[in-house]
C-alpha cells in the first residue's frame, strides 16, 4: 500500500486552503501556505542530493518552522529525526551518528552545541533557523498596514527562502505504509539512547483514532505549549491538528501569561499538556478573563495529582481525558474518550489497540485493583523497531506484544490504571530521564568514587531528580559543583537538582543499585 503521512497537508489544504494551520502571536500560516512552503523545502532537498530514505535531523522550538520542515521532509521521501533543542553537544552527536543524518536544521541559539556535534558527526550540512521571537514584539508588530495577517517571516536559511531547482518538482513521493517517517530516540536503562522507529501507517492511524475519540473537529483550536519533537506533542497533537484541518496556537516556551493571553485571543478550545502545565495554569489568576471557548483538556506523560485534576476541571469547567502511552506506541496507547471517561485512570484501550495485563511469567491476570500487573500492548501503533538494534527490539517486541515495563491493573468496566513502573525511569515535568544516562557523567567527576540516581515525588514537576554520591576518599563533595557539571554536559531536565551524601551505594549480587533502599528516608 502507497502512503505518505504528509498527504494529510495536501488534503487539508484542499478542503479549507484559507483555514489556519496554526498561530504564532497574531501571525498565521494557512494551509495552502504550509502546502506551498513544505513542497518547496522538499524540492530543495532533493535537489541537495539527499535520496528516499535518508535521515534529515530537525531540532526547532514550537515555530511555524518545525512544521514546514516537518512535513518538507516527509513530502521528500525522507526520515524525520526531531530533536531536543535543549541538547548538549555529546547528545546531539550520538543522535546524528546513530541515526546516520545527512542534514541538520537547528535553532540559531542551539549552535554552541549543535555545530560542533553536526563536525563530530561527519560534517553534514547545518543550516540555522533565527532568534526566537519576542512574543510582545510579534503582537505589536504582527499585522501589515492592511490588517491582513503577515507570515511567514523570511527564514535565514536556503531550503525554506530559496526557489526549488525544479519549481514543479514538489509532487509528495510515494512511500509504502511501513516505511519509515520518523525516528524518535528514548533513553533505555542501559544508558544509551534508542531510536524507535515510526512508520507513515503507524503516525496516522495514531492520529486519526485519538482524535476520533476526543471528537477533534476542523473548527478546534489548540493550544501547541507541548514540544513539538516529542511524540506526545508531534503526533499527539500537531498531527492530529493537521489531520483534522484544525489551528494550533504556537506557544514556544511555557508562560502562565503568554498562555492565558494566547487562550483569550485566539478562543482556544483543547489544551494538550503534561500534569505540571495543568498544577502551573491552576495557580494563575484568570480573573476577567473569557475562556469560554475551552471545551476539553487531555493530559499524558505521568499521573496527574488527583487533587490537581478535580481543582482544575472545577476552576475551568472542562473535562480534562488522561492517557496513555510511549514513544514506542507512536504516542497514544490508552485514553479516556469524552462521554466514556473514568477519572485518575489512563482510560481504554484505542481502536485496534489490544492491552493485556501480566504477570513477570506471562499469565494474563483478570480484573481487580488486586491484579497489578506489566502493560502489554499489542496493534497497529507498536513501533516497526529500535533503529539497528535487533536484540534490543526483541527485548522488548516479543511475540508481537510490547513489554512496557510499566505496573497497572484493570477494573471491570476495563478502565486502565497506572500503579508503579518496573524499570527506574524518572518523569520529570512530563521529560523521561533514566538513572543509568546520568549516573554515567556523575562516574566521570573526579571527585565522585560511585554514584545513583533516584526520583522523589515532586507536586510540581511530578518527580524531582536526586543525585545520591559517594566522595572519593580525600575529597569533600561539592553539590553546587556536581549539579554544574552535569548541566554542562546533560539537558537541563536530566540534571539532578539535590545531591546526597552516602558512605556507600547499596547494590545487589549483581552489582545493581537498590535504588528502593536509596528512596526510603
Amino acid at each position: 500500500m502507497s502512503f505518505n503521512l504528509a498527504s494529510m497537508v495536501h488534503e487539508s489544504a484542499l478542503a479549507g486552503p484559507d483555514r489556519v494551520c496554526c498561530h504564532l502571536g497574531e501571525d498565521a500560516l494557512t494551509y495552502a501556505q504550509l502546502d506551498e512552503l513544505s513542497g518547496r523545502v522538499a524540492a530543495n532537498l532533493r535537489s541537495a542530493g539527499l535520496e528516499r530514505g535518508d535521515t534529515v535531523a530537525v531540532q526547532l522550538p514550537n515555530l511555524p518552522q518545525f512544521l514546514v520542515a516537518y512535513f518538507g521532509v516527509l513530502k521528500a521521501g525522507l526520515v524525520m529525526l526531531p530533536m531536543n533543542p535543549l541538547l548538549k553537544a555529546a547528545e546531539i552527536s550520538y543522535q546524528l551518528q546513530d541515526a546516520r543524518a545527512r542534514l541538520f536544521i537547528t535553532f540559531a541559539p542551539c549552535l554552541p552545541h549543535a555545530a560542533p556535534a553536526a563536525e563530530e558527526a561527519g560534517g553534514m550540512p547545518i543550516y540555522a533557523v533565527g532568534e526566537l521571537p519576542d512574543p510582545a514584539a510579534a503582537a505589536a508588530s504582527a499585522s501589515a498596514a492592511d490588517g491582513s495577517a503577515k507570515f511567514p517571516p523570511p527564514l535565514p536559511f536556503d531550503l525554506l527562502t530559496a526557489a526549488p531547482a525544479d519549481s514543479a518538482d514538489t509532487d509528495i513521493a510515494s512511500m509504502k505504509a511501513d516505511d519509515t517517517a520518523v525516528i524518535i530516540y528514548t533513553s533505555g536503562t542501559t544508558g544509551k539512547p534508542k531510536g524507535a522507529e515510526l512508520t507513515h501507517f503507524q503516525l496516522y492511524m495514531n492520529c486519526t483514532t485519538a482524535g476520533n475519540d476526543f471528537g477533534a473537529t476542523e473548527d478546534d483550536v489548540t493550544l501547541a505549549v507541548l514540544p513539538l519533537f516529542h511524540i506526545y506533542g508531534l503526533s499527539g497533537m500537531l498531527n492530529v491538528a493537521v489531520r483534522y484541518g484544525a489551528a494550533l496556537v504556537l506557544i514556544p516556551r511555557f508562560d502562565t501569561g503568554l498562555i492565558l493571553d494566547a487562550m483569550e485571543r485566539h478562543r482556544v478550545s483543547i489544551f494538550v499538556g503534561v500534569p505540571t502545565m495543568y498544577h502551573a495554569l491552576l495557580a494563575a489568576d484568570t480573573t476577567g478573563r473569557d475562556l469560554s471557548s475551552f471545551r476539553l483538556g487531555s493530559s499524558g506523560g505521568a499521573a496527574m495529582p488527583a487533587a490537581v485534576l478535580y481543582a482544575f476541571e472545577e476552576k475551568f469547567g472542562v473535562s480534562v481525558l488522561e492517557g496513555y502511552g510511549l514513544t514506542e506506541t507512536s504516542s497514544t496507547a490508552t485514553m479516556n474518550r469524552v462521554g466514556d471517561r473514568r477519572p485518575l485512570s489512563i482510560g481504554k484501550p484505542i481502536w485496534g489497540v489490544e492491552i493485556r495485563i501480566v504477570t513477570p511469567d506471562g499469565a494474563v491476570l483478570p480484573p481487580g485493583p488486586e491484579n497489578i500487573g506489566e502493560i502489554l500492548i499489542r496493534g497497529h501503533n507498536v513501533m516497526k523497531g529500535y533503529l539497528r538494534n535487533p536484540d534490543a527490539t526483541t527485548e522488548a517486541v516479543r511475540d508481537g506484544w510490547l513489554h512496557t515495563g510499566d505496573l497497572a491493573y484493570q477494573d471491570s468496566d476495563g478502565f486502565l490504571f497506572i500503579v508503579d513502573r518496573i524499570k527506574d525511569l524518572i518523569i520529570r515535568g512530563g521529560y523521561n530521564v533514566y538513572p543509568r544516562e546520568v549516573e554515567e557523567v556523575l562516574h566521570t567527576h573526579p571527585d565522585v568514587d560511585d554514584a545513583a540516581v533516584i526520583g522523589r515525588p515532586d507536586e510540581r514537576v511530578g518527580q524531582e531528580i536526586i543525585a545520591v554520591v559517594v566522595p572519593r576518599a580525600g575529597t569533600t563533595v561539592d553539590a553546587a559543583g556536581i549539579i554544574d557539571y552535569c548541566r554542562a554536559r546533560l539537558a537541563d531536565y536530566k540534571c539532578p537538582r539535590e545531591v546526597r551524601v552516602a558512605d556507600a551505594i547499596p547494590r545487589n549480587a549483581s552489582g545493581k543499585p537498590l535504588r528502593r533502599e536509596l528512596r526510603t528516608p
